[in-house]
């Protein structure tokens, strides 16, 4: 069955994964996301679990790219500055 034929928990949308950290060989600390990269979830799980979990949600590793723009989204966000380093007239 393909991810266009499976509904996953009725949600619609292209699942994202990134990995932030390993705890202690045996733990997988990382983002979930769906349908924008930026809006995400922390979660931790053993490798096999993870392993799983993106295989079940047909997952998307994030490029280098989507992880700079998920970096300066928060970046935007802990300073509450909107648009951070655009030119805005005050």
């Amino acid at each position: 069955m393909s991810y266009s034929q499976k509904n996953i928990a009725g949600i619609k949308g292209q699942r994202y994964v990134r990995v932030t950290k390993v705890l202690h060989d045996k733990y997988v600390e990382f983002e979930f996301a769906i349908g924008d990269p930026t809006i995400n979830v922390e979660l931790v799980l053993p490798f096999e679990h993870f392993r799983k979990f993106c295989e079940d949600n047909n997952v998307q590793h994030l490029t280098a790219e989507q992880e700079a723009a998920v970096d300066y989204d928060k970046l935007k966000w802990r300073f509450s500055v909107s648009g951070c380093g655009e030119n805005n007239a005050n």
